[in-house]
């Protein structure tokens, strides 16, 4: 039965998402919403998934995908405001509602408040960098965030693995929540890089791009495995090894780029869709599980909403203590140390991206129900209630507010488009002299056994191929308006409407019986390699808010 619900699941969200998306409304909010509605319908069957289904189907190739998309020495740069939220704020926030649940509620011991705050403390920035990336926040920022998402889930597990072993008297590797944590770390990180560098050299000799994708789409569920079950943290294994995949992906041949680039696209999509729906499908479920056990749902209710203020709180407040912290130091003069990559308002906006998502939930669900002596965990169904509140309430109420917050705070870089645009124009200068000198030496020294004019012919073409590449880069980045029309959102309009003629000529053309099915797929393959291209840029002017895309 839950391989037919989770099916259907995945339908509604693809259908709930599309129209959210055409509706200019945040497609997690609004599932998260109507699954917890749909939750109460009379005679819906719970679907529930077990927790290794979450952390090692859904997690890993999320995880993965953000690792690949993401510069390696972006991470560098920004490695010290990366480490500091995604562990020392994991941890303050832990043990911030550790200390504050125990206080709450006294029959929950520490060790099993520990446990809530640890499965409450990661944040997942997926709506908060997208968010972001849609309303123009700067480039920094949204590293942060995403750089941040790729450490906290390793922070936050090590530490409630520590918590459940502290609860229930189960064994783990290490006495020492010290040397465990460090273990998980080096463990993790040596076994993603180590599958990563055995699969990139695999790759380089394979020569085939659908076999290539394969081995990609096996990496991170491989990585993640192996390093639990050396009891090292498959987190860390995962992002370590889509950061050294994703560093070398210039080595692999451009057919499997793109079709890598649109398979994890698609499964982020898919996999993101389905976990907020289940998040808010959960709820009803969730309630009745209290019920069950004879507490009183209404306090129970009430603890889990004072959990999720004090996690809201915590970050602003942990945020800014740190900021004065650095501004103090600076004052001081040490300017070095006192070096903050984020003004005041980016500081605002990054403690306010607090979301939580599918680790949050998995987490919970790990809960063991029974202690090494054969009594129930303590707390079990608040940790559960009070996760799902969490997860469900920081996507409602920061989720709901980040594009207000943006937008009041005024954060988007002005700057920060024209550093873009000098960049690309110096990407494009390095490419257009590398060509020139190429096309130079080929000439001072052709290569033997040709006709020299036909090399010289040939050597034209490619010469008027690539100042036709020139050209058209040109025109797609001209900002200037002419009767209140961008001419860059125009050229991608018409050529758009170009690669549509020509699409629509070759199936006419293969229906009348003029034109064979093979060579019809053979030049199709090639229009969409362009159009690919001209939605691309369709894309990134949307994004950065150059001109407005054509409907």
């Amino acid at each position: 039965m839950n391989g037919t619900m989770i099916l259907l699941v995945v339908i509604a969200a693809i259908a709930v998402t599309g129209l959210a998306n055409r509706g200019n409304l945040q497609g997690p909010l609004v599932l998260v919403i109507i699954g917890a509605i749909a939750s109460f319908l009379p005679g819906l069957p719970r679907l529930e998934l077990e927790p290794d289904v979450l952390l090692g189907v859904v997690l890993p190739p999320l995880l993965y995908s953000a690792a690949l998309k993401f510069s390696v020495p972006t991470f560098r740069r920004y490695l010290t405001p990366i480490l500091r939220l995604g562990i020392v704020t994991v941890l303050a926030t832990a043990f911030a509602v550790a200390f504050f649940a125990n206080w709450l509620v006294p029959d929950l011991t520490f060790g099993a408040a520990l446990v809530l705050g640890a499965v409450v403390a990661p944040t997942d920035a997926v709506s908060a960098v997208a968010v972001g990336q849609k309303l123009g926040l700067p480039k920094r920022v949204i590293s942060i965030l995403t750089g941040e998402g790729l450490v906290n889930d390793a922070t936050a597990l090590t530490l409630f693995a520590v918590a459940i072993a502290m609860v229930a008297g189960t064994p783990v590797f290490a006495d020492s929540p010290v040397l465990f944590f460090a273990y998980g770390v080096v463990g993790g990180v040596a076994v993603g890089l180590v599958l990563a560098a055995v699969v990139h050299w695999v790759r380089g000799r394979m020569f085939d791009s659908p076999l290539e994708t394969a081995l990609g789409l096996v990496l991170p569920f491989a990585a993640y495995l192996v390093a639990e079950e050396i009891h090292a943290s498959g987190v860390l294994a995962v992002v370590a090894a889509g950061l050294y995949i994703g560093h070398r992906a210039t080595d692999t041949a451009v057919t499997t780029r793109l079709q890598e680039r649109f398979v994890w696209e698609s499964v982020d999509i898919l996999l993101e869709m389905f976990v907020f729906a289940y998040m808010g499908l959960q709820l009803k479920f969730v309630l009745d599980e209290v019920a069950d056990t004879g507490l009183d749902v209404v306090p129970v209710l009430l603890y889990s909403v004072a959990v999720l203020a004090v996690v809201i709180l915590v970050r602003p407040i942990w945020g800014f203590l740190n900021w004065g912290r650095r501004r103090a130091v600076r004052t001081a003069g040490f300017t070095r140390l006192g070096r903050d990559p984020l003004t005041y308002r980016e500081h605002i906006v990054v403690s306010w991206a607090g979301m939580r998502g599918v680790v949050t939930l998995a987490a919970a669900g790990g809960v063991p129900a029974v202690l090494g002596s054969g009594e129930p965990f303590p707390g079990r169904e608040l940790i559960h209630l009070a996760a799902l509140v969490v997860a469900v309430g920081t996507l409602l109420i920061q989720g709901a507010t980040m594009p207000m917050l943006i937008r009041r705070l005024d954060v988007v870089d002005p700057y920060e488009r024209l550093r873009a645009t000098e960049q690309r124009e110096l990407a494009r200068t390095i490419t257009a002299n590398a060509a020139k000198e190429q096309i130079a030496s080929l000439e001072k020294d052709p290569p033997g056994g040709f006709d020299p004019d036909a090399v010289r012919r040939i050597l034209e073409r490619v010469r008027r191929s690539v100042k036709a590449r020139v050209d058209a880069r040109q025109v797609e980045s001209e900002d200037d308006t002419e009767a209140g029309v961008d001419a860059g959102a125009l050229f991608d309009e018409f050529r758009r409407a170009v690669l549509r003629a020509q699409r629509t000529a070759l199936i006419a053309a293969r229906d009348d019986g003029t034109l064979d099915d093979e060579s019809l797929r053979a030049e199709l393959e090639s229009l969409d390699i362009e159009e690919a291209a001209a939605e691309e840029r369709v894309e990134r002017r949307g994004r950065t808010g150059n001109g407005t895309p054509p409907p």
